[in-house]
């Protein structure tokens, strides 16, 4: 390895130098506070635990994206977080065990064996909050307009949420019999987006006339509010639970509408991701100029039951990296500047320092000054005292 090859870093790795650590920190703590002003409690989850827990329940589809690695005080498999909330669902069903609805909040690294193909990235800093133990829809309204309030703290002026239900998927899959390798083709192929792919699919594997032309209609029920008026019409015959799906969504729609009437938003009901935990109502938000979504959530009821303790389950997470990015500025000229020494000097840079300033004293034989260092007034020694002077 050449000298230059040492600063290479992995694939998917980064470094965060200021001003964007000054903005991610900012932002973390602004963050916090707003989940603390809407009831939720902080926890910070270990980095690493045994594979059998990280990878069970929500975190069963993580096995590629987790690093693993072996405890060396018990010979066991473990693995390095690389999704917070399979942990905060541990944490609400095994360590807390409290009664009625629990809100927990985080901001925490994680790593990950391969990209997030919906966030990117292998070592983002996950932020999020998760609601335990209520199945109504206030919990999932509560959840999306929480997500748009930290979307706008920090910094977002056009959001765009992408809203779904996994559940109506799931009833027609049910209604259909569909299982095994004919599921799949039908998945992948609704997950295509391809007219073509899905009609061959429903042709080769549904046989009930109203049922095939409900999964087509899945394929192209995307668009604006309107959408929920021709999914009516569309799934009339539907089993009930697609009709209180499609209710649901016609509530989270007005409740978002209410809140946050700036949002545009989108409907897509053949939208699948998440599937393997998902359980019912599933979003992404969005911002012009970014590819990926910068929030993402939904929900996933049960996910404790492999900790002994079932419980309704509603959440999102975002990367702090990405959200930092979304109001970047030239980091403020705030600073004193002092001189490298001088009679009474040290008494009063501490004064200053107490009193919340940032002062910047030189060091000797500094040839960078106070512009270089982002200060925008230095002491002056006037008449035996020290005085911050505008530059």
């Amino acid at each position: 390895m050449t000298i230059a090859d040492r600063w290479l870093l992995p694939d998917g790795m980064d470094e965060v130098l200021p001003p964007q650590a000054n903005r991610m920190e900012e932002l973390r703590r602004a963050l916090l506070d707003l989940y603390h002003r809407w009831g939720y409690d902080q926890v910070m989850p270990p980095t690493a635990e045994f594979l059998d827990s990280l990878l069970t329940g929500t975190g069963s589809d993580l096995a590629l994206q987790t690093f693993k690695l072996t405890d060396q005080l018990t010979g066991r498999m473990m693995g390095i977080s690389a999704d917070v909330t399979p942990q905060v669902a541990r944490m609400d069903a095994h360590s807390l065990k409290r009664q009625g609805p629990v809100r927990l909040c985080y901001c925490t690294n994680v790593l990950r064996a391969t990209p997030d193909q919906h966030q990117g990235g292998r070592s983002p800093v996950q932020v999020g909050v998760e609601l335990f133990g209520h199945a109504g829809l206030e919990a999932d309204q509560e959840i999306l307009n929480l997500a748009l309030a930290s979307l706008s703290a920090a910094g977002a002026g056009e959001i765009h949420l992408a809203l779904g239900h996994i559940g109506i998927y799931r009833s027609l899959v049910e209604a259909s019999g569909l299982e095994g390798d004919a599921e799949r083709a039908m998945f992948e192929a609704l997950e295509l987006k391809s007219p073509g792919e899905l009609a061959a699919r429903v042709e080769a594997s549904i046989d009930d006339p109203a049922l095939a032309e409900m999964f087509m209609a899945l394929g192209r029920l995307h668009g604006g509010v309107e959408v929920l008026d021709e999914a009516r019409e569309a799934f009339a015959e539907a089993p009930a639970a697609v009709g209180a799906a499609l209710e649901q969504l016609r509530a989270l729609l007005r409740g978002v509408l209410a809140a946050h009437p700036e949002v545009s938003l989108y409907l897509d009901l053949g939208e699948l991701r998440g599937y393997a935990y998902h359980t019912g109502m599933m979003f992404a938000a969005y911002v012009p100029g970014y590819g990926q979504a910068l929030a993402k959530g939904g929900r996933y009821d049960d996910t404790g039951r492999a900790f002994g303790r079932a419980r309704p389950a509603t959440g999102f997470s975002m990367d702090l990296k990405q959200l930092a990015t979304l109001a970047l500025a030239e980091p403020p000229r705030d600073g004193i500047w002092a001189p490298a020494e001088g009679e009474g000097l040290v008494e009063t840079v501490m004064e200053l320092r107490a009193r919340g300033e940032r002062v910047v004293q030189a060091l000797p034989g500094q040839r960078t000054g106070p512009e270089e260092h982002r200060c925008d007034r230095q002491l002056v020694l006037r008449a035996g005292h020290w005085q911050a002077v505008t530059l």
